[in-house]
């Protein structure tokens, strides 16, 4: 065989660095490309290698055993399909194709040509995710409990494909052989932010029948890169950062069960793990080449290929699907629909959601939390864990309802407005057991940016003004203002200021000037609603 027995189809975004490493590996015959700019490009940095804008040429060249395709995602099929067909070895760029029957069709096809065909998935083939594998194997991190990465990025912007076909197939394929097997559940939900129907931003949950969980989180519309892969066992947690010079990090963290019940961590420092520096792409082309010439099987042949191909083509259905309940997360499961989760927003296990309430953008309500009927939760809210909400609720953007809060119906929170659950908190003492309870009563307002210190409970139909700190509990129906907050007068339940005031026996009486409600301050000067 001629030792320069690879052709490079595509010399473009990635392709040049394709082209670099299949060039200082002595084995590169001729470089197709169909832009002569990006040709005039590559020929300054290598000028005695051989150009075409021919595919066909390509093709019929007998000295070319192997192609290398790093061409747009739309193409892969059907030059992989060309190439097989010319009796040509095959690598293609993930993914191997945009359609599980195309990918189908290329396995089956190089199987029946004894073909090699291996897929572009570079991760593999990482000095320190190999290293990562062996940890597992031999037993360093414990069991696996769960696997989460994140992929993100400002740069190259596809209108070709979305964000999942091109960050996700990486990480998956990575999950997949970390993992063992393949995903019994899949959800994937995303926000298409710079074109209609082109996702720039998607999550993937994966399920394992051995309990294992992963998430995928990708985006090109990151201020800055971010490549983290990270790995929880029972023993120990591990973290692969590609963008960090050391590469791969342990933290032997510890988590203590108490009582049998509660769970305690005990962290620990981390340390890194020392990793081969050898830079992953040329050690894939080398696995390459290696298959080409010994007929082996690639690691990352057509199979592995199509499995990730099918996972890629589970996730984007579920994108598609318009049904937010399904979207959300796999843990959450309700018996009923009748309500909104925009599918940006997350919800835990075991949280109940009312009837015909509406959940916005970017929410997380954590596991035990209820929420009532008909309430409108902003975006950017928090809420629980084990907080309960009564009905027609509005929490406005921005708001944090932590555990120990309890809002009775009809409560309103403005933007922004602040809860807490501790007096006197430190990030490194934990005070979970010195949580004090807030109570908000029946239709009590809370304004903007307000702050309510833990441990007060706020009277039925009270109104606290913006940018206010309650540091002590509120009468039923009082206005409180200023920092810290003070009694500053009456509101009526319709939320208008109490001005009107007559003198009726002993008692003083407050006429609401909007709706005409009457109100009657007792002896001990607090506001009662007087029937009529």
């Amino acid at each position: 065989m001629n030792d320069k027995f690879i052709a490079l189809v595509g010399a473009g975004y990635w392709g040049k660095n394709l082209l670099r490493n299949l060039y200082e590996l002595d084995v590169l015959h001729t470089v197709c490309e169909v832009n002569k700019k990006i040709i005039n490009e590559r020929k300054k940095a290598f000028p005695d290698v051989r150009y075409t804008t021919s595919y066909n040429e390509i093709l019929a060249n007998k000295e070319i055993k192997a192609v290398v395709i790093a061409t747009p995602a739309a193409t892969h099929y059907q030059k992989a399909k060309e190439a097989i067909l010319a009796d040509k070895d095959v690598y293609v760029e993930k993914p191997l194709a945009l359609k599980v029957e195309e990918g189908e069709e290329l396995v089956k096809l190089a199987k029946e040509r004894n073909r090699i065909l291996m897929v572009g998935h570079i991760l593999r083939y990482h000095p320190a995710v190999i290293k990562l594998k062996e940890l597992i194997k031999k037993g360093e991190l414990g069991k696996i409990q769960y696997i989460y990465s994140n992929r993100l990025n400002i740069g190259k912007l596809r209108v070709e494909e979305n964000i999942l076909w091109s960050f996700a197939p990486h990480d998956i394929s990575v999950m997949l052989m970390l993992v063992g097997e393949e995903p019994v559940k899949i959800d994937a939900f995303g926000e298409a932010i710079l074109n209609k129907d082109i996702h720039d931003v998607t999550l993937t949950i994966l399920e394992f029948k051995n309990g294992i969980r992963g998430h995928i989180f990708v985006s090109w519309l990151h201020p800055f890169k971010e490549q983290k892969l990270i790995v929880v066992g029972s023993k120990s947690m591990a973290v692969f950062d590609d963008t960090s010079k050391e590469k791969l990090f342990i933290y032997p963290h510890k988590i203590e069960w108490k009582d049998g019940k509660i769970p305690v961590a005990h962290k620990a420092e981390y340390y890194t793990v020392e990793v081969e520096q050898k830079e992953p792409l040329k050690e894939e082309m080398k696995h390459f080449i290696q298959c080409v010439l010994e007929r082996k099987t690639p690691y990352t042949d057509g199979e592995e290929g199509l499995r990730v191909l099918k996972i890629l083509n589970k996730c984007q259905k579920s994108l598609e699907k318009s049904s937010f309940t399904t979207l959300t997360t796999p843990l959450f499961k309700s018996k009923t629909t009748n309500f909104f989760v925009h599918p940006s927003s997350y919800i835990d296990e075991n949280v109940v959601i009312g009837e015909g309430t509406r959940i916005w953008h970017y929410c997380h309500i954590l596991k035990g939390s209820k929420i009532g009927k008909k309430c409108t939760i902003g975006q950017n809210v928090m809420i629980g864990p084990d907080v309960r909400i009564g009905d027609r609720c509005k929490i406005q953007n921005n708001v944090s309802v932590y555990k120990g809060v309890t809002l009775e119906d009809e409560v309103f929170c403005g933007p922004s407005c602040v809860f807490t659950n501790v007096i006197t908190p430190r990030a490194f003492v934990e005070r979970k057991h010195e949580f004090k309870p807030t109570l908000v009563k029946r239709g009590a307002t809370i304004g903007a940016n307000a702050t309510v210190v833990c441990g007060v409970t706020i009277g039925k139909y009270a109104l606290i003004g913006a940018g206010a700190v309650v540091t002590e509990d509120v009468p039923d129906y009082a206005l409180y203002l200023g920092v810290p907050a003070r009694h500053s007068g009456w509101v009526c339940k319709c939320g208008v200021v109490l001005t009107h005031k007559v003198k009726s026996k002993s008692k003083e009486q407050l006429t609401c000037s909007n709706c005409g409600s009457r109100y009657i301050l007792d002896e001990e000067r607090f506001l009662m609603e007087e029937k009529i």
